[in-house]
């Protein structure tokens, strides 16, 4: 299924449950910029279990030393990754998010996603000028399992 730019421009407001899902289930490929072979890291959680769940992640790590995340082969840059893809999901540092979106746009991607932490208005500017969806501030991985989630507030401690 094609994804085609989607209605939210103001990243400073909630985005709807609508508009990630939409992204979450259009979405196959997933190159993840700052996967960490280190599993007490965050990245390693997400990488597993949107790998698990069955996207098709690529690891992208500029370390010579990491060429392989629980056997997925880990790629240099964006630039150097040998098949389509369509979102890229980012855990680095919201300076580094403009360039990302740079090279996002460069291969082709649908979707640029900023891990929770990671916003920049430059960032979303250049995807979004590209014809790219954009989420910041987000986790893909809580996103896809927020609709079974339901907090129980009324609850004691």
């Amino acid at each position: 299924m094609a994804l085609t730019q989607l209605s939210h421009t103001d990243h400073t407001v909630p985005y709807s449950d609508e508009y990630l899902q939409a992204i979450l289930k259009s979405v196959k490929t997933i190159a993840m910029v700052g996967a960490s072979p280190d599993k007490t890291k965050f990245s390693y959680g997400v990488l597993r279990v949107l790998s698990e769940t069955g996207y098709d992640m690529i690891p992208v790590n500029p370390r010579p030393d990491v060429t392989e995340i629980r056997g997925m082969k880990v790629y240099n840059s964006l630039a150097e990754i040998d098949r389509p893809v369509d979102m890229v999901e980012v855990f680095r540092r919201a300076d580094d998010l403009p360039s990302v979106a740079e090279e996002a746009v460069a291969i082709g991607a649908k979707v640029l996603w900023g891990q929770i932490g990671v916003t920049h208005p430059q960032a979303a500017a250049i995807a979004e000028a590209a014809g790219m969806n954009v989420v910041m501030d987000r986790c893909p991985k809580i996103e896809l399992f927020r609709p079974f989630w339901k907090p129980k507030l009324h609850l004691g401690i």
